[in-house]
């Protein structure tokens, strides 16, 4: 990898590790555009890419900041990992063969669709 490279890569790290660490954001929302739109990655290169990135602990710091402060709830987020891990398995067999473009586009509209709910509703979708 170029040198050039590794200092967008290493920048799209740490700019994803504050995000995350601050907002609760990373790996779908900055990386894989990041990582498409600065180093023309596919959508599934870099979806496959963020995900191999996250794989490895590197929440664990910013997971127990929250935790230590009392802002997670453990049962929650234990079922949702469980179940995270059966669907990530589940999405991956599917987006691989999804062509780029269509993936591209609902990647997008999933992204749309969550930024006006958060932007113009306030409450539960209960």
């Amino acid at each position: 990898m170029e040198l050039q490279n590794l200092v967008i890569v290493a920048i799209i790290g740490i700019a994803a590790g504050v995000l995350s660490g601050l907002l609760g954001l990373g790996g779908a929302i900055i990386i894989i555009p990041a990582l498409v739109l600065f180093l023309g990655y596919s959508q599934q290169m870099a979806q496959g890419t963020a995900l191999v990135m996250m794989v490895l602990p590197v929440g664990a710091l910013a997971a127990y900041q929250y935790y230590k402060n009392g802002f997670v709830e453990m049962k929650p987020a234990l079922i949702m990992a469980a179940f995270f891990f059966i669907g990530g398995y589940i999405g991956a067999k599917y987006a691989t063969h999804i062509p780029q473009g269509t993936l591209k586009k609902l990647f997008a509209v999933m992204l749309i669709v969550l930024a006006i709910k958060m932007l113009f509703f306030e409450k539960a979708l209960k």
